[in-house]
């Protein structure tokens, strides 16, 4: 099975770190956060891999060039575009997969310790167009529950739900729901499939992280340098 990894945006949010370089380039201890998580990945065994340039994506080829020649893995580099959507990115990779009835997905800035087999297993025995990895989330601020008047019927400080964690399992019928460049994955395809009964999450309640600031940034370092296993399942 192959994996797809979006690594074409611009990393607005990190744009201390960004503006000279492309997110997944961002490093975790002494390697960009991309080779953190083809690591992950290749330790399930899956090696091929399908990179979706965008941003700098020059760059991210260069290096990743260089840190392969000790993984040996099947990269792809593919330019999807400088503006193009999430959405629009997968669907330019389409001719690489058309052999495999399914493939994994997931973004250039995530880390887990998700279980990659029993995933692709959960996707394959539910047989959906899309599995997504659905984890827990403290949402940092609270929840108001407003009535038809405007009256605050409840609030729930700080509540836990689960959110989209972004490691996916998609058939590749899933090119059917993508139009073109300017279709956003998250926005336009998901809830599409959700019309179609067509989604499918998969819980995890393990570790879990996206390095979207500063703060999440030095917090992955910190728990590289620590002795907590995370998402560091090869050592």
């Amino acid at each position: 099975m192959k994996l797809v990894i979006l690594a074409g945006g611009y990393g607005t949010r990190l744009s201390e770190e960004t503006v000279n370089k492309p997110k997944p380039l961002v490093k975790i201890g002494n390697k960009p956060i991309i080779w953190h998580i083809m690591k992950f990945y290749s330790y399930y065994g899956i090696k091929d891999f399908i990179i979706c340039l965008g941003y700098k994506g020059a760059l991210l080829t260069k290096e990743l060039k260089k840190l392969n020649l000790k993984e040996s893995w099947n990269i792809k580099y593919v330019k999807t575009g400088l503006n193009t959507m999430t959405g629009g990115r997968v669907k330019k990779i389409k001719k690489y997969i058309l052999n495999d009835d399914n493939f994994c997905l997931t973004y250039g800035d995530g880390l887990s310790d998700i279980n990659i087999k029993k995933l692709i297993n959960f996707h394959n025995k539910n047989k959906k167009i899309a599995t997504l990895t659905a984890v827990k989330y403290k949402n940092p601020k609270g929840i108001l529950s407003i009535d038809f008047m405007s009256k605050v019927k409840k609030i729930n400080e700080k509540p836990v739900e689960y959110i989209n964690g972004g490691f996916f399992v998609l058939s590749r019928k899933i090119f059917k729901y993508l139009k073109n460049s300017k279709t956003i994955f998250e926005k336009d395809c998901l809830p599409k499939l959700v019309k179609k009964n067509e989604l499918i999450a998969f819980k995890h309640n393990g570790f879990w992280s996206c390095m979207d600031t500063i703060r999440e940034k030095k917090e992955l370092n910190r728990i590289y340098k620590s002795k907590e296993t995370a998402w560091k399942i090869w050592f």
